[in-house]
């Protein structure tokens, strides 16, 4: 860092900041997001509040895949937005600093987090994917350990019935326990104790005891009077049902990494569906990364408002560039999914028209003088302005004396 010349570092500090607050920023909004919908699913399952963060972690590489080139964006487009709203990038351009050698250090910082972006979604994200889904059938399957919930009915193995009042020590003190047992023979056991505990058996691991303390226990039977018997301990033992095992890793496109996608793209074995999902999700990840290459194109090109105005029109222009296209990329990657488009017209195709656009709009502003690359929406913000605040001032003004 240090052998960079002065005017890099600077623009490395300016960058540096805002992509950094940027990333963090949106990357929270999404998982906070995120983690009201997983409490409520964990809560609704009755499993264990450590598990949503076990899923919010591996849905880390998602979000970060769509935050990085946010960050990276505004962080270049706020820098310059703050060397030309100070005319700092009037005098750097006076002393023969073009844009493209101003871009210098933003493009090594492009580089590097494109390399990172195409780790992520080529690597760590299949993965990551593939864990957060089997955390969710776990969760459903009560693989996680998920609990009896306190006050309802719980059915297991459709033999048994079990209603727990109270819940005291992480759940290892049951208190106010009522079951209802039947056997195939017609025999039904009604149980009521004031407190019990759940008890595991090594070498039986599918059956665990409820050990029962101080309660009854109404013994009917068909066609016999029924018993009651009362007792100070007494273990039911408690059939758990089976547990299937989640798929292999494989079972979507977005769990496969990139060589996987080039092989059964490709593949005679593979059939036509499988290949051409797998075509389009290679497709669709390949061109979310090198759109990371325009991004300081764009930046520049929106960062550098009209002579004499602050207008913070180019963060918003921007912010919806980067999302509808992402929005059109996915439209893409599914219609290519379904064999309907060639996945290179599907998703390379946009690729080339958002580039061409974005390339026009840099030459606007680099290489024309005074010229804007959303000129024409300036000047309509600026009149809607003027025109909102005459008729604010016309509702708050008074009416005259006569």
């Amino acid at each position: 860092m240090k052998k960079l010349p002065a005017i890099d570092r600077y623009i490395f500090r300016l960058v540096l900041m805002p992509m950094l607050a940027v990333f963090l920023i949106a990357a929270s909004l999404l998982v906070l997001d995120k983690m009201l919908k997983l409490f409520d699913f964990v809560a609704t399952e009755g499993g264990p509040v450590s598990v949503v963060f076990r899923m919010l972690a591996n849905l880390l590489p998602e979000y970060a895949s769509l935050a990085i080139p946010l960050g990276l964006m505004l962080g270049i487009l706020f820098a310059f937005r703050k060397l030309a709203t100070s005319s700092e990038l009037d005098v750097m351009r006076a002393v023969g600093l073009s844009y493209g050698r101003l871009l210098r250090v933003p493009y090594m910082m492009t580089a590097v987090l494109a390399g990172v972006n195409l780790l992520i979604v080529g690597y760590l994200q299949p993965y990551s994917r593939y864990y957060y889904e089997q955390l969710q059938f776990e969760l459903r399957s009560g693989a996680l350990g998920a609990s009896i919930k306190v006050g309802e009915f719980t059915t297991l193995k459709d033999r048994m019935a079990l209603r727990i009042e109270e819940s005291e020590e992480d759940g290892h003190r049951l208190i106010g326990i009522f079951a209802r047992v039947a056997s195939p023979k017609g025999q039904v056991l009604t149980i009521s104790a004031r407190e019990g505990r759940f008890l595991a058996l090594k070498d039986h691991p599918d059956t665990i005891i409820l050990r029962l303390s101080d309660g009854q226990i109404i013994q009917d039977q068909p066609g016999k009077t029924a018993r009651v018997l009362s007792f100070s301990r007494h273990d039911l033992p408690i059939d758990l049902p089976a547990i299937e095992k989640f798929r292999q890793r494989g079972g979507k496109e977005r769990e496969y990494i990139l060589p996987e996608l080039l092989k059964i793209g490709w593949s005679d074995k593979a059939s036509e569906e499988a290949r051409n999902e797998t075509r389009a999700s290679l497709n669709y990840r390949m061109v979310e990364v090198v759109m990371m290459l325009l991004l300081p194109l764009l930046a520049v090109a929106l960062a550098v408002p009209p002579k004499r105005s602050t207008s913070p029109l180019g963060v918003f222009v921007s912010i919806v560039m980067v999302v509808a296209y992402h929005k059109v990329n996915e439209y893409g990657q599914a219609v290519a999914a379904l064999g309907r488009v060639s996945p290179w017209l599907a998703l390379w195709g946009p690729f080339v028209l958002f580039a061409l656009l974005i390339v026009w709009m840099y030459w606007r502003v680099a290489y024309v003088p005074g010229g804007q690359a959303i000129g024409a929406l300036e000047r309509l913000a600026a009149k809607l302005s003027k025109w909102t605040r005459a008729i604010a001032a016309r509702i708050n003004r008074k009416p005259g004396v006569a």
